[in-house]
């Protein structure tokens, strides 16, 4: 018996790594009286935590039948079949914050601006694991 094909899944966008980054540039500022740096560390951090939420708004990851696509604004940048992946990881439990995978060719280390539990759970659907347990606790069958 054949198994079913997997509906296509888009995931929904997740602003928690956005505004942890802001976070960490607001509370550098309290190392001010310490360090006249921390304005400088606060300035780089709120800015990059801004440019990850934009990226959030705009980003989505669609789990095709064969492949992983990435759209911005609804149109398509990018496609990863997965026959080429090799393995992938989500890091830092139970606070996930980022998502390797690799492919034949490249590498890719990417913030984790989608839900984090259903992206693990589309990964597994779709993907043999092939690395050492994923990190939001749960571990990846042999």
């Amino acid at each position: 018996m054949a198994a079913l094909p997997l509906e296509d899944v888009t995931l929904a966008p997740r602003f928690w790594v956005p505004l942890g980054v802001v976070g960490l540039g607001l509370a550098s500022l309290a190392l001010l009286p310490l360090w006249g740096g921390s304005r400088w560390l606060a300035l780089v951090l709120v800015l990059f935590g801004l440019l990850l939420a934009v990226q959030a708004s705009q980003l989505r990851l669609r789990f095709e039948a064969e492949a992983l696509v990435v759209l911005r604004l609804e149109q398509e940048i990018r496609r990863f079949p997965y026959v080429a992946w090799l393995g992938w990881r989500l890091f830092w439990s139970p606070l996930p914050v980022l998502f390797y995978f690799r492919e034949e060719r490249s590498i890719h280390l990417l913030p984790l601006l989608f839900d984090a539990t259903a992206l693990q759970e589309q990964l597994i659907q779709r993907l043999p694991p092939t690395l050492p347990s994923p990190s939001i606790g749960k571990t990846m069958p042999p």
